[in-house]
């Protein structure tokens, strides 16, 4: 769910940013340097903003403290104040204030699975988690189990269509694009704080 809504993000920050990410620094570094290369330096400080403020978003997020359980609802409460904030700025037409509130979101959102201040697995990082779809299919014709390839291909794919059903939404919606995934957070929010706030159940005994 996570790696769908951070490609939503990412979709609508494509195209309402004009060709600029805010969960795929590989690309916002290409960016940079095409753009110091050609001398567009406006361009090229604003794909570093991105980068600065996702960083930024990594720093706020592994700092969040609490236990681990605490620590992913108030990581999630601040990626979706962020988002809303990002909302707000883009119906002002704030760009660049607007992209940098969603790449710090992006980088705390990284965060919500670290253990002991280490991030377990990037939820955005497709590279890698391609890498593993393919390491992982060579061992599955090797005859190995437990490669774990199909788990890594559903993170690509998810956050594949969350990208699609961005852009589309930026396309056909706007700015108010932004409140759709502000809602969705929400919810996911609500469950998670629901779920952790059951009482755990006695084991059975016998």
């Amino acid at each position: 769910m996570l790696a769908g809504l951070a490609g939503y993000v990412d979709g609508f920050a494509f195209v309402f940013l004009g060709g600029y990410f805010v969960s795929f620094m590989t690309g916002n570094t290409t960016r940079a340097s095409v753009d110091v290369s050609q001398l567009s330096l406006v361009s090229a400080a604003f794909a570093l903003t991105l980068i600065v403020a996702f960083v930024m978003g990594v720093m706020a997020g592994t700092l969040v403290p609490g236990d681990r359980a605490r620590g992913q609802l108030r990581v999630l409460l601040l990626i979706l104040s962020l988002v809303c904030a990002a909302a707000i700025l883009a119906g002002f037409e704030w760009r660049w204030a607007s992209g940098c509130c969603l790449a710090f979101a992006m980088g705390a959102l990284n965060t919500v699975f670290a253990r002991g201040g280490q991030v377990a697995f990037g939820v955005t990082y497709m590279t890698g988690a391609l890498v593993k779809v393919g390491q992982g299919l060579v061992g599955a014709m090797r005859g190995q189990a437990g490669t774990g390839w199909p788990r890594h291909l559903l993170l690509w794919a998810s956050i594949a269509s969350g990208a699609v059903l961005g852009a589309a939404a930026s396309a056909w919606i706007g700015q108010g694009a932004l409140w759709i995934i502000a809602g969705a957070l929400a919810v996911l929010l609500a469950i998670s704080w629901i779920v952790r706030a059951r009482p755990p159940r006695a084991g059975s005994v016998g």
